[in-house]
């Protein structure tokens, strides 16, 4: 994260320290008791095993969280997420092997609008690569889902998946127009590293006249939060992971809106669309892979 920051160019936070940032609701594999997560879940659905208490049995979605938000206190600040002071509302509708169906997808999409208001939700990161589904009922559901959630003013921001390189692989919900997608690269980083995210990174089709993915994000060996964290002898152990992908590319981007929307709380979803496209930075890939280019926190939120 300390090399996230770095090349997106992320300012230092210049708000007052005591204001809450915004609220984002985060449907993954659930959430764990980590520190550097501590205070700042307000809300917890398991659409997968109906528990009632917060849990995460795979570790994805805490890492992803810990992107977000981690407050870095176990790493004296070195792996901080992006958005401190955001708060987050969790849905569980991947398993322990992270897999799911559409149904707990549909559930966790219907759950967030529903409590979108209460608990004043602006984002949704949904770090799961949707391929293409057989039932293209099911598919309908959900882009009309999500659809309705980027009316209702929250910024859905998704994965473009990790079925690329090919033209055309681009997640199935990542194609939509009222989504933000979101590539993985690494810019100068990691290119001698022959897994970098940016190989199978979910590209689109080269011959729309919708750009996607709208925007890369570094993605390769992200260390972050581990959903196994926990205490023994007066120590925490197993307190950060490494993990690689367009989900983790996502919730760079999710940290990056969120600081913006701190900042600029009045601004509509395709305002901050439009301001996070146009301030990347152009890295000279093909549009179906780089999109707008990489994002630029620097610019997004002067």
């Amino acid at each position: 994260m300390q090399r996230v920051r770095k090349q997106i160019e992320l300012p230092p936070d210049t708000l007052d320290k005591k204001s809450r940032g915004v609220s984002v609701a985060v449907l993954d594999t659930g959430i764990g008791r980590h520190p550097d997560l501590a205070g700042k879940l307000m809300c917890f659905h398991d659409f997968v095993g109906n528990k009632n208490l917060m849990y995460d049995d795979n570790g994805h979605g805490t890492h992803v969280c810990g992107i977000i938000c981690a407050n870095g206190s176990l790493s004296a600040g070195e792996y901080q997420g992006i958005a401190p002071r955001t708060m987050l509302v969790v849905g569980k509708v991947l398993d322990a092997k992270g897999d799911g169906t559409t149904e707990a997808m549909l559930e966790g999409l219907r759950w967030v609008l529903s409590i979108r208001e209460k608990y004043r939700i602006r984002i949704l990161n949904i770090s799961v690569g949707i391929g293409n589904l057989n039932d293209s009922k099911k598919e309908k559901a959900l882009r009309r889902q999500i659809d309705e959630l980027w009316d209702s003013g929250i910024v859905v921001i998704c994965a473009a998946g990790n079925k690329g390189p090919q033209n055309g692989s681009v997640s199935s919900v990542g194609r939509s127009q009222k989504v933000i997608t979101v590539g993985c690269h690494d810019g100068v980083y990691c290119r001698n590293n022959p897994k970098r995210c940016e190989t199978y990174s979910g590209r689109g089709n080269a011959l729309d006249s919708m750009r996607k993915p709208d925007i890369v994000a570094p993605g390769t060996d992200i260390i972050s939060c581990d959903g196994d964290c926990y205490k023994a002898n007066g120590e925490y152990q197993n307190t950060y992971i490494a993990k690689s992908g367009t989900s983790m590319a996502t919730p760079i981007v999710t940290g990056a809106i969120a600081r913006l929307l701190e900042k600029f709380p009045q601004m509509t979803n395709e305002e901050v669309k439009q301001k996070l496209t146009y301030t990347a930075t152009d890295l000279g890939e093909p549009w179906n892979k780089q999109g707008w280019g990489m994002i630029n926190a620097h610019r997004l939120l002067e």
